[in-house]
Order: structure tokens, then sequence, then C-alpha cells
């Protein structure tokens, strides 16, 4: 049973989780828009873009406990479809777009860095407003990371290894001390010292945002001379490859027999890459350029999900309406039936329609019809005097 208690932590986090979904791409927005307006003066902020990610991951591990990771062995077969999805799905479509736009070798690594990437820290919160299962997507988002250092250098030596030589072997280990130590180092945390760190749990989701806002503009502003002449075109590239994640997550969550909300938190996860991880390493390991998928997935993956939570929730709002419209008719149309059965006077059975009793011949009414009618009236009066008894 609801409580008016549970119902109002439930509004409150709610809240809380649009309030995230509506600001921080505004702030990530914010940030893009300084970086082309003053690149000069904020380039040198690309020297602590590794620093500012760590605090992202950082963050991240402190919200990990341990039952996220048990959920592997009780539900494993979401989590590995999830999962193969993530590495298998976004990497094809990058390079798919890539060969498709004919991008320039530079843009066409970092587009396909965003596909290699693991899933994003914000489809967390996604995955809430789009009432999937949450608690599938904290697991999901917790192994893809994990992998990260083997997956990421090896999918992209692969498949942008054709435009630009790739270290995978140093680009694994930038990955293991950017994001592996960080995430165990804030969930070791998290364990030793649980109390306190739940007390600035509230503020983690602020801290990785400014993170964020950090790498975009370190990344925007070493890249800006790009962006006015292929800025469009990569914007167009990022949203068909997070739009076809979207899609093909969801469907691939359905084939497997998986119900609404499992599907849901694929999509999500399979969608929504960590674009900031994707830009550092392509702005240490690839011309600066490169960087710009990642830095404009930042942005537009945030603002697409906001709108899929949107329709996802709509479409339950309306299924709801729906199934409440079809259970509900049939008992509305049964007690009005009863109530105009009260109203109508009790007539015997097969009584013949005339005037005046008389049969359509004119001819008195046989001794069938007398006796169904002495009958019909011993039975109304008993139950009058079982009434009157009770």
């Amino acid at each position: 049973m609801t409580t008016p208690a549970s119902r109002t932590g439930a509004s409150a986090e709610d809240r809380s989780a649009r309030t995230a979904v509506t600001v921080f791409p505004l702030l990530i927005l914010a940030a893009f828009g300084v970086a082309v307006l003053a690149p000069a003066q904020l380039s040198p902020l690309s020297a602590g873009t590794d620093c500012a990610l760590g605090i992202i991951m950082f963050g991240m591990g402190l919200t990990l406990t341990p039952p996220d990771f048990a959920l592997v062995a009780r539900r494993p077969l979401p989590v590995l479809v999830g999962v193969i999805a993530q590495f298998a799905i976004m990497p094809t479509l990058a390079w798919l777009l890539v060969e498709g736009f004919r991008l320039a070798p530079a843009l066409a690594a970092g587009v396909i860095l965003v596909g290699c990437a693991p899933g994003g820290t914000s489809s967390n919160v996604i995955s809430y407003l789009a009432r999937g299962d949450v608690a599938l997507s904290v697991t999901m988002t917790s192994i893809s990371t994990l992998l990260a250092p083997v997956m990421t250098p090896l999918l992209t030596r692969w498949l942008a290894g054709q435009y630009m030589p790739v270290d995978a072997g140093s680009m694994a280990r930038s990955i293991v001390a950017m994001v592996l130590v960080p995430v165990v180092g804030g969930l070791l945390v998290r364990l030793l010292f649980g109390r306190a760190v739940e007390r600035i749990l509230p503020a983690m989701p602020w801290i990785s945002v400014l993170g964020i806002c950090y790498v975009v503009l370190a990344v925007v502003s070493a890249s800006a001379s790009t962006i006015l002449s292929a800025g469009p075109l990569v914007l167009l590239v990022v949203a068909c490859h997070n739009i076809l994640g979207y899609l093909l997550g969801y469907g691939a969550g359905r084939l497997l027999g998986r119900d609404a909300p499992v599907a849901r938190t694929i999509s999500i996860e399979v969608g929504m890459q960590n674009s900031g991880l994707a830009a550092t390493l392509a702005a240490a390991y690839f011309p600066p350029e490169a960087a710009l998928p990642g830095a404009v997935f930042s942005i537009w993956h945030n603002l697409s999900g906001a709108v899929l939570a949107m329709l996802y929730r709509r479409r339950d709002t309306a299924a709801t309406l729906m199934d409440g419209h079809r259970r509900g008719s049939p008992p509305r149309r049964r007690a009005r039936t009863r109530r105009a059965s009260r109203t109508r006077p009790l007539e015997a059975p097969g009584r013949p329609r005339g005037i005046g009793g008389a049969t359509r011949d004119g001819s008195l009414r046989d001794s069938r019809w007398r006796r169904r009618r002495r009958t019909h009236r011993a039975a109304r009066n008993g139950s009058r005097r079982r009434r009157v008894r009770a």
C-alpha cells in the first residue's frame, strides 16, 4: 500500500531527477557557447581534462554498492544482453555513419571513439524518469565501465585504425588511470564511510556535471576553428548515432523477450555514451578536432534522453488510461442494467402481449398461462416475506 509519505518522497525524487535532466544540458550548452566565444582564454584548460574525468568517475564510484553487482548473479541475461548490445550496436553504427557521411579522418576517429565508449553516467537518471529498470541501468553502466579498459581500445583500434593510428596499449592504461582507479576508489570509500558519503550523495550529480562542463570547455576551445565548418555535419552524425542507438537497443531487448522496463533500460544504456571519456581520450591521442564529436554528444544525448523519458512516460499514461477504460466499461454497463431492472415493473414470464390481458386473437388466457402467473406470484410473495423477516 502506498502511503502519503512514500508518495511525497517519490515525487521529491522525481522532481530532483527532472531538474537534473533539465538543468544539466543547459549548463553543458552554456559551456559549449562560452568555449566557442573565448577559445584562446580557455585553451589552457585542456591540461586538466584527465583530472576532471577522474572526479566524474570517482563520483560514480561513490554511488555504487555491492548489491549493484549482485544483480549480475540474480539476473545475468538482461545484463549480458545490455552489455553486448552496448559494445556491438554503437561501434557498428559509428563505423557505418562515418563511411556513409565520408567524414574527415580526425572526425571519423572521434565518432568511432564515442561509439566504443562505455555507458554514460546520466543514463541512470534517464532510466528512472523513463520508468525503466533503474537497478539494471546502474549495473549495466558499472559493468561496461569496468570493461572499458579492454573493450574501448580494442574496438577503437579495429574500427578507427584505418583513419588514424591508435595506440591501444597506451589508451588502455589511460582508461585504467582515469576510469577504473577512481571508480574502485569511490566504491571503497562508500564501503568504509557509508554514512558520511550518504550526506554528500545529493551533491555528486552536480559535481559530475561541472566536471563534464570543464571537459567541454577544454575540448571545444581547442577545436573552435573546426566547429564553424564541420559543426552542423558533426551534429547530424551525432544525432543519428544516438537515436539509432535508442531504437536498436530497444529492439534488441524486445527481440530477446524482455519486458518493456528492461527494453527501455537497454535502449537508454545503448544510446547514451560516456562522451566525456571519449572526448578526453580523443584530445589525448588524436588531433584536437577529433574531440569535437564527444563534446557535441555530451550536449545532445542529455537533451534527447530527457525527451525520450517524457515519451516513455506519456506512453505509460496512455496505456494506463486505455486499460482502465477497457476494464471499467463492462461493470458500468452491468450496473446500468441492474438499475434499469429495478425500475421496471415485475412482469410474469410469458405474459401474452395484448389489450386487457387478452391474446392477439381475442381469446381469454389459457390455463397454462394462469399456472405460470400463480407460480410467479407465489415466488414474489415468498421473497417479500423473506425480506420482512430479515
